[in-house]
């Protein structure tokens, strides 16, 4: 059977990878959000999420702050890129959410999964280079090749994956050709710009749909796919090394600490009941990426887990930023 030699969870958001000099542009973007999910799991105008701010915000936007906290988020990225090159596995599963990248409004999946041989990462360009904004544009290093870039895929295993998850009655996608004119999304390009995975090293990549309406997977399915994805690993007829990634999260755009710890520490605790009784409330706009680690939970069950930082990346007098998290499971 196939092996889980190693289990990685990371943030991916633009914050960790553009720099401080560009959070003020981030924290501009969060101002000019229509709704911004508080931490009482309901959406607000950026006017009454500032009303509820703490009072020592003005400390967590010192500069000085800032730059310790950067400085962070990259000595736990350099940890985990060594740990994954330590493992050496043959192939990484990813659980990550597509965000309007591969999947548009002619078809959103709770769940999919590709049993094709190859993703390709189509990097912005003319007007779409154009408009993004300069923070983004500053972190695509991070997610896009500066070309066309070829991700190979384990058609095999993924297919296998599928199959399990079908025989488990979770309704998914399957497909095997990548749309026309889109692009494997930011969550699955990471764990190979950023984290180091090798160019060789095939993906599986399993899509949760996490951000759109209505047919998001609720926290208690999102820990079951990732039960059956062990499942089909260890049934695999293959002696190769698997390592599993969760891509994204954790709260976001306005931090929730307290989530945020209870997710890390249900995750340490080895507590599938904390992790699968998050409620479908708490887990919308940014906050919903939490679901792909709740998946990779699932899939790591019985594994030491590590929790290597948490930066609370408070970027705004709002309190709006990114709760960055890094861990892994051996």
């Amino acid at each position: 059977m196939a092996d889980i030699v190693l289990g990685i969870a990371s943030s991916h958001t633009p914050q960790l990878s553009s720099g401080v000099d560009m959070w003020p542009d981030h924290a501009a973007r969060d101002q000019r959000q229509p709704r911004l999910l508080g931490t009482d799991g309901e959406y607000h105008s950026w006017d009454e999420i500032l009303t509820a701010v703490r009072p020592d915000m003005e400390r967590e936007l010192d500069p000085a702050v800032w730059d310790a906290k950067y400085q962070r988020c990259q000595d736990a990225i350099a940890g985990l890129s060594e740990r994954l090159a330590k493992a050496e596995p043959d192939i990484a599963i990813v659980i990550g959410d597509d965000q309007r990248e591969l999947f548009l409004d002619d078809g959103i999946p709770a769940l999919g999964c590709f049993a094709g041989d190859e993703l390709v990462d189509f990097p912005p360009a003319g007007e779409a280079l154009e408009r993004m904004p300069r923070g983004i544009r500053a972190a695509s290093w991070a997610v896009h090749a500066d070309h066309p870039e070829r991700h190979p895929v384990s058609a095999e295993l993924s297919r296998h994956i599928a199959e399990q998850l079908v025989a488990a009655d979770f309704d998914i996608m399957l497909f095997t050709q990548q749309p026309a004119g889109r692009t494997l999304g930011h969550a699955f390009t990471f764990p190979r710009y950023r984290l180091g995975l090798s160019a060789t090293t095939p993906i599986v990549p399993v899509f949760v749909n996490t951000y759109y309406q209505p047919n998001v997977p609720s926290a208690a399915r999102c820990y079951d796919v990732g039960q059956v994805i062990r499942r089909a690993v260890d049934s695999w007829d293959s002696g190769v090394r698997v390592a599993v990634i969760a891509s994204g999260g954790l709260t976001h755009f306005v931090i929730d600490e307290d989530l945020d710890r209870r997710v890390l520490s249900g995750i340490t605790d080895q507590d599938p009941d904390r992790l699968r009784s998050l409620s479908r409330a708490q887990l919308r706009s940014g906050n919903s990426e939490i679901l792909n680690w709740v998946a990779a939970a699932g899939a790591l069950e019985g594994l030491a887990a590590t929790v290597v930082d948490y930066v609370p990346g408070y970027r705004s007098p709002a309190g709006t930023g990114t709760g960055m998290a890094f861990a892994y499971w051996d």
